[in-house]
């Protein structure tokens, strides 16, 4: 998995928000949300936070446009896809909080970067 080491390195707080933009995206309720008020809050303090939490937001993004097209295709039995959507969701998420907790901007494979 592509992953990209910052020019300096991030504070405590800085890395908690970095983490906190990934493992939100996973909350139910929180989802998208969560990604897109720390990528406002914090694009101008910390490019850091802003590298995780854009990076974040895409992945969600792209996550979106997965289960809309998973909806579409539950009238063709399609709904077996919906679970597997989840669960690579889940584990895309917490190997990017690891990564991020290690001081690293994490990667997602395959994700629609909408969000420059």
């Amino acid at each position: 998995m592509p992953e990209e080491y910052p020019l300096s390195t991030p504070t405590s707080d800085e890395r908690t928000f970095g983490i906190l933009s990934h493992i939100l995206a996973i909350v139910p309720g929180i989802g998208i949300f969560g990604p897109l008020v720390i990528w406002l809050i914090k694009k101008d303090e910390s490019s850091f936070v802003e590298a995780n939490a854009k990076e974040s937001l895409n992945f969600q993004l792209t996550m979106l446009i997965a289960y809309v097209i998973c909806w579409i295709l539950v009238f063709v039995g399609g709904a077996f896809f919906f679970g597997v959507v989840w669960v690579l969701n889940l584990i895309l998420v917490i190997v990017a909080s690891v990564k991020t907790s290690e001081n690293k901007i994490y990667r997602y494979p395959f994700n629609l970067r909408l969000i420059k």
